[in-house]
């Protein structure tokens, strides 16, 4: 996957306990149009054996099986050649990756040793990348997607289109309902409610929409595919972790404008992402369980407290309400959850077990709430 005359592009994923659709991502991947390219999975501490899944795959020793009736069964469907070269890394604090091992290996495994969270996971990649000297561009792109094959080939068009753009997003469609968009690149925040939005989640997949007017309006690149330069890792930083889980991307975004870097959306990058519309939940707050209800409203108090300080009490307002609402839906444990917070006592995750089984599934089930 590699031609001297492209720009090196890392594709991250992020494993969390899912293993089947990462193998699923993984073969529209290596299906990509894109000549030069490394893959790098990294694993957080999974505990249904999905590193040695993920081994056996790229081994040629297992597939997955594609219903026929899945229309997007071509994006993945029959399965790439095998085997697929790899290296597995266990981190040990961002040290151990060699260089000299990188362009013998078409895939990089990297085991973390604990749940690092959507940001934490991520940023091992990145370090990985940023250890081997050579990229361009890093795609963060989330496990339960597929792609088309010239997905990644938009992406670096429309930013050396625009050399200002940092972050580049693409169309999101419904993996379920695949007339059907999720967000078309990036997503709106309203700081006085402290609530996000994708920008046009239900509209139908035949529209075009004016990309200049929409790259105007977002105010943060939807994390499900996010294109991101060399410079703006390098200048901007790395994810922020402390939130864990919801909140990073925006909060990556407005710490690139302070840079100067802007935002781009690339219309013609299509990205098939599950869950969301199809289960109905992106809208509906009742069908959060426990521990997202925990993580949104943790992550936005934490978020608004370094950006927007000065709005603290209408968090706490909504904080208030909440406990109301929850009372509304009969969901009385939620509520010394929501107290906790509101005296910035953090709950621990394990002791209370919140860390979620799935949060790429967790983080995409929350979009356009109003919780």
């Amino acid at each position: 996957m590699s031609d001297e005359r492209s720009p090196r592009v890392y594709i991250i994923l992020v494993n969390w306990n899912s293993w089947k659709d990462t193998i699923e991502c993984l073969e529209s991947v290596y299906r990509s149009e894109y000549p030069d390219y490394k893959v790098v999975v990294c694993d957080n501490n999974s505990q249904d054996g999905s590193m040695d899944f993920i081994k056996s795959w790229a081994s040629g020793e297992l597939d997955i099986w594609i219903p026929s009736n899945n229309s997007l069964r071509d994006l993945t469907f029959p399965p790439v050649a095998k085997p697929i070269r790899y290296i597995k890394y266990d981190y040990v604090n961002g040290e151990g990756f060699s260089k000299s091992d990188d362009d013998l290996n078409e895939l990089i495994l990297i085991q973390s040793g604990s749940n690092l969270g959507f940001a934490g996971g991520n940023n091992i990649g990145t370090k990985y990348a940023l250890s081997q000297g050579k990229f361009n561009y890093l795609w963060f792109l989330n496990n339960d997607t597929v792609i088309k094959p010239d997905a990644l080939c938009q992406l670096i068009k429309r930013m050396e289109e625009k050399p200002t753009v940092g972050i580049c997003g693409s169309r999101i469609h419904d993996y379920d309902y695949p007339s059907e968009i999720q967000a078309l690149g990036g997503a709106r925040y309203n700081k006085y409610s402290s609530t996000c939005s994708h920008i046009k989640p239900l509209a139908e997949a035949n529209q075009s929409p004016d990309f200049k007017t929409l790259e105007s309006q977002m105010d943060y690149i939807v994390g499900a595919s996010m294109l991101v330069t060399n410079a703006l890792v390098k200048d901007v930083g790395l994810m922020c972790e402390d939130y864990f889980l919801f909140f990073e991307e925006i909060d990556l975004a407005i710490r690139a404008r302070k840079k100067k870097f802007s935002l781009g959306f690339a219309n013609s990058s299509i990205v098939y992402h599950k869950g969301g519309v199809s289960t109905g939940s992106s809208n509906h707050a009742a069908s959060f369980n426990y521990s997202a209800d925990y993580w949104i409203n943790r992550s936005r108090l934490l978020f608004v407290k370094k950006h927007y300080p000065y709005l603290l009490p209408l968090v706490y307002l909504r904080f208030i309400a909440a406990i109301f609402n929850r009372i509304n839906r009969k969901q009385f444990d939620r509520i010394p959850m929501i107290l906790s917070l509101m005296i910035n006592k953090f709950p621990n995750p394990v002791d209370q077990n919140l860390t979620p089984k799935n949060y790429a599934l967790e983080r995409h089930k929350v979009n356009n709430s109003k919780v």
